[in-house]
């Protein structure tokens, strides 16, 4: 049995441990509990507490009973480091192939730990939407 949240709340989904998967590791068991969940991000989630079996946090290699009631509350997603934003650049050339910039020393140029706001990438964005179908906005260094 699996349940989940409507949409707009946290992200929670529940399940119980079907019996025939007595003695399996729990990581195994929870990929097939929750399909859409890749088994590294189910493993970071346990270590991390955001997987509870029975009320308790458990480890990725735990073994399983059957019965047991598994509640996942699903962390919120990361920020897009690609957002536009309204950087100012200096444009030096551009055709329909091509934009040059003449970017200032000290210019974060991707976003990063840290320097999420104000790079290159970010002002490149916003100048030319377009981009961001592009691997990394097509940024090539000289």
């Amino acid at each position: 049995m699996q349940t989940h949240s409507p949409p707009g709340d946290t992200a929670r989904h529940e399940a119980s441990v079907p019996f025939e998967h007595a003695g399996h590791r729990l990581d195994q068991v929870l990929v097939d509990l929750f399909p859409g969940f890749s088994r590294s991000r189910l493993q970071t989630w346990l270590k991390e507490g955001a997987i509870q079996v029975d009320a308790q946090s458990r480890k990725p290699r735990d073994k399983v009973r059957g019965g047991e009631r598994v509640v996942l509350i699903e962390p919120p997603p990361e920020p897009d480091p690609m957002q536009a934003q309204p950087v100012p650049l200096k444009v030096v050339y551009e055709d329909d192939t091509l934009i040059v910039i003449d970017k200032p020393a000290g210019m974060v140029v991707h976003p990063a730990a840290g320097n999420h706001d104000g790079t290159l990438m970010n002002g490149l964005l916003h100048y030319a939407p377009e981009l961001a179908v592009i691997p990394r906005a097509g940024i090539v260094h000289r």
